[in-house]
């Protein structure tokens, strides 16, 4: 039932006492059952990290043929695990888990956004995985080929990736939500010779049509030959005969293929990240190293187990879903959720309420996801129950203690351990993250590098720095699940990731200081630091010390010229339902931020705004804010979740600059 004005107050109380509590230990009952409950991982890979992932890698996955070594480390940074051996990803993630008799389990509770139930099965899942894999071979797709994936959220998007890799191909998965000249960027990038799409897409209530919009650029792509079109919203959807073919009649008239083993160097995927400025980065993952690192992780970081219903609510067209929807849970042979669908359609508690229907016990969002909760309110998440939750996670970026103690309260009841994971689509999969059953929990640490994981602190010169003190968060020795290289770009790889410390030592790019207990915590990119009057301050930082203020929602913040300081910090701030923004709650905060970092990390300017720029994954896009606050120009917008919250903004701050000259 809903919550009350008093009960929201008496909330906001709790918390407020809540951050003084540094340390959570693991609940007594989730400890007395977990997967790990000691250090012995730690101590085990510490003494052979190779050997460690070796078993890993053989008690996890089946491979046809065994390695003859585990790891050639002869020409740094361009590493190669499990060299010699062969399997294949689909066979790990389908076909062995039917094999032996699990095929009727559910392995995705499929919900659209207009309530629409699917309940997909292992079996189910491989007899479509087989059939559009014989589709593809018999349009000449080979070994090595790249096929882009540009679907919505729905299980054919797992089936297309799986297809893909049970004859070799290299999957290029582009989010639904990019335009089709992003797409175009990335198929071209790539070289393509092969496009799976959807007719429709649905979008809080709107349908769009995007096998229309991807004709547009096919001219474009002289290499794609085929396109294989999935009827999902009813759309118009122009097929050319010698080209497109629908997903539903291919499949109905192909024969099964069988998975084919590869090298466990064959390349799987190739994700391209967003570039602002340059050219997206094509980050290649291979087979057998990725595998292990995405079969360990959610069984051990999540404590995933058989009667577990897990649901990762990121999109697929981004690393997380590569991982924790479809290659960990499946190789698992968990039970997941799906979702096609905003958090806030048709309202704003419909992620409580799959909860709720489909017994969620694991859940794995955002920061981003969770502070827009906050700001609607604990209203939504308490008319459903969510007894059922035992486990709680996050990903994407630095979350501020606030946040975390809210999720802790609210979503988890006080009773689940909050997973916080830091890691990279480079890397694969987690690399820093808790052990729940173990590992004393922070609110806003990661916590401390999991068993086989060597990451450190260090300075401009490469040493270690102090304990408290903050710099250059990276990794020293290798890990299977590592990314490969840049797609046909060797030398940026070097370059990007492994000529600042060296070639043996992997630049991650994100700044972090290490706690006198081991604990890192990430502040956020590098480029996210703002130099006040000779002072370095992370923007991650000033941000979670402003929405500590118990009537901030969110805010971001970003470095502005200043003739006096150099940099000064501004602040757009976004406050909870209800509250009117005004100088003294500007004031508040700049004292709060004041005493939680220091006179030099005030905001000089607050900007209030009644949303900010976010991608479609719910990523702040401080580029275009800096752009903004600064008069410039705006560069690229098409991936904007809203881009009317760039019209309210720049009317925001003409309005603060004709205050300030007046």
């Amino acid at each position: 039932m809903a919550t009350s004005p008093l009960r929201a107050e008496e909330l906001e109380r709790e918390l407020e006492q809540l951050l003084g509590r540094d340390v959570f230990p693991p609940p007594q009952e989730f400890r007395a059952r977990a997967l790990v409950r000691d250090d012995t991982p730690w101590r085990e890979a510490e003494r052979d990290p190779v050997g460690w992932w070796e078993r890993q890698a053989r008690e996890l996955l089946e491979w046809s043929e065994p390695w003859q070594r585990a790891l050639d480390d002869s020409n740094p940074p361009f590493y190669r695990w499990f060299v010699g051996g062969r399997l294949n990803a689909c066979y790990n993630a389908l076909d062995r888990h039917v094999a032996a008799g699990r095929g009727d389990r559910v392995a995705f509770h499929w919900r659209g956004e207009e309530g629409e139930e699917r309940a997909v099965t292992y079996a189910e899942l491989l007899h479509d995985a087989e059939r559009l894999a014989t589709v593809l071979r018999e349009r000449g797709i080979a070994p090595g080929d790249v096929v882009g994936i540009y679907l919505p959220m729905i299980p054919e998007v797992a089936v297309a990736m799986l297809a893909c890799a049970r004859i070799g191909a290299v999957h290029n998965v582009v989010f639904g939500g990019f335009s089709v000249e992003a797409l175009r960027d990335r198929l071209h990038f790539s070289n393509a010779k092969a496009l799976i799409c959807a007719d429709g897409a649905r979008r809080k209530g709107r349908k769009v049509a995007v096998k229309a919009g991807v004709d547009r650029i096919l001219d474009d792509l002289p290499a794609l030959r085929t396109v294989i079109c999935v009827r999902h919203t009813g759309e118009a959807a122009p097929m050319r005969p010698d080209r497109d073919l629908w997903w539903h009649e291919a499949l109905r008239a192909a024969g099964p293929t069988p998975a084919e083993p590869f090298d466990a160097e064959h390349p799987l995927f190739v994700l391209y990240t967003s570039g602002s400025t340059a050219k997206p980065k094509g980050v290649l993952h291979t087979t057998g190293g990725y595998l292990t690192g995405v079969a360990w992780t959610p069984r051990h970081v999540f404590d995933l187990r058989d009667d577990d219903i897990y649901w990762c609510t990121a999109d697929v067209g981004w690393v997380t879903g590569h991982s924790y929807i479809v290659y960990g849970p499946l190789l698992a042979g968990a039970t997941s959720v799906m979702y096609e669908g905003a958090p806030d359609y048709p309202d704003k508690d419909v992620w409580w309420e799959i909860c709720a229907r489909y017994g969620v016990t694991i859940f794995y969002t955002a920061p981003t996801a969770i502070r827009t909760c906050m700001k609607w309110g604990p209203e939504y998440p308490l008319r459903h129950d969510l007894s059922a939750l035992r486990l709680l996670g996050s990903v994407g970026e630095p979350i501020n203690p606030k946040a975390w103690l809210w999720y802790w309260r609210v979503i988890g009841g006080g009773r689940c351990p909050i997973v916080d994971t830091w890691w990279q689509t480079e890397t694969g999969h987690i690399l820093i993250a808790p052990l729940p059953g173990v590992t004393p929990l922070k609110p806003g640490s990661a916590t401390r590098p999991l068993p086989g994981i060597d990451a450190a602190v260090v300075d401009d010169a490469g040493r270690e720095v102090e304990p408290g003190q903050q710099g250059y968060l990276v990794l020293r020795r290798p890990w299977p699940g590592m990314l490969r290289t840049l797609y046909k770009d060797p030398e940026r790889f070097v370059e990007t990731y492994f000529s600042r410390f060296g070639r043996e030592t992997y630049f991650v790019g994100d700044a972090a200081r290490r706690d006198e207990e081991g604990y890192f915590w990430v502040v956020g990119r590098v480029d996210d630091v703002v130099n006040v009057s000779g002072h370095r301050l992370s923007t991650a930082e000033v941000e979670s010390a402003i929405v500590a203020h118990p009537k901030v929602a969110e805010a971001a913040v970003i470095g502005q010229a200043d003739e006096r300081t150099g940099q000064a910090i501004c602040a757009f701030v976004t406050v909870e339902a209800g509250v009117e923004p005004d100088e003294r709650l500007a004031d508040e905060i700049r004292a709060g931020v004041a005493e939680r970092i220091g006179k030099l990390a005030r905001p000089a300017r607050i900007i209030w705004a009644n949303d900010l720029p976010k991608t479609r994954s719910g990523k702040i896009m401080r580029r275009l804010l800096r752009d903004i606050a600064e008069g410039r120009a705006l560069g690229d917008v098409t991936t904007l979740r809203d881009p009317a919250v760039i019209e309210q903004l720049e009317a925001k701050v003409r309005e603060l600059r004709a205050a300030e000259r007046s």
